[in-house]
């Protein structure tokens, strides 16, 4: 490990013993100061492995045996919220992409991902910053709006009456759905991180969730924001 980096500590949850082997191997070649110190082959024996070694980063298949990825990131979420779940993913999940953001997931990893993109995305994680591909994003969006939500036609102003949200909460809360960390919403928005962050607290307060993810996800889900062309950060 190179002199200065905190070590990460990884448990990979697959049920397919070809991804937990190809990661421990990428994992454990990089100089990126990943320590692997746990694997599963289903979810309940991931909620075990995470409860003895508390690792930084989980990275978790959804589909598996015995119980799900799913459940399984709701009760980490519940035993130890500071713990990061990444999800595994595949094209062929939106709905379940969707999901997983409500029960707290930071971000998603598609499984032919690049090595640059893993190892990025981990160290985001490990700093609790919500990271989803843009073309992970750019599917959650287009699935939401060709009929992933039935009412998405006239839900966004029926959700903004429920919700309260003012035009610079939206504002924030688009950034959020775009990837976009603080500093940035506060550069493009032109106020201050604290102003940003002061904004997030109230956008939580008023959706009744704890973390970036599921605001994004009630965001997608209930039409507060619409899906737009351009660049979405991963």
């Amino acid at each position: 490990m190179t002199e200065g980096k905190t070590e990460i500590r990884i448990v990979v949850a697959d049920d397919h013993l070809v991804v937990r082997e190809g990661l421990r191997f990428m994992l454990e070649e990089a100089d990126e100061g990943f320590v692997l110190v746990g694997d599963a082959g289903d979810g309940a024996t991931a909620l075990d492995v995470v409860g003895r070694v508390q690792p930084d980063v989980v990275l978790m298949d959804l589909r598996m045996p015995k119980m799900d990825g799913l459940e399984a990131i709701k009760r980490m979420r519940t035993a130890w919220p500071h713990i990061a779940v990444l999800i595994l993913t595949t094209y062929n999940e939106d709905d379940l992409m969707i999901r997983g953001l409500q029960v707290g997931a930071y971000g998603y990893l598609l499984k032919d991902i690049d090595r640059a993109t893993l190892f990025r995305t981990i160290h985001a994680a490990a700093r609790h910053e919500m990271v989803v591909q843009p073309e992970v994003m750019a599917r959650i969006l287009s699935h939401a709006a060709h009929g992933g939500s039935a009412a998405l036609a006239s839900s966004v102003s029926h959700t903004r009456r429920e919700t309260n949200l003012t035009e610079r909460e939206l504002e924030v809360l688009e950034s959020l759905v775009r990837g976009e960390r603080n500093k940035e919403i506060a550069r493009h928005l032109g106020v201050t991180e604290r102003t940003v962050r002061a904004h997030l607290s109230t956008i939580y307060m008023k959706l009744n969730v704890d973390s970036r993810s599921q605001a994004v996800a009630i965001a997608i889900e209930d039409g507060l924001i619409l899906p737009r062309t351009g660049p979405l950060r991963g």
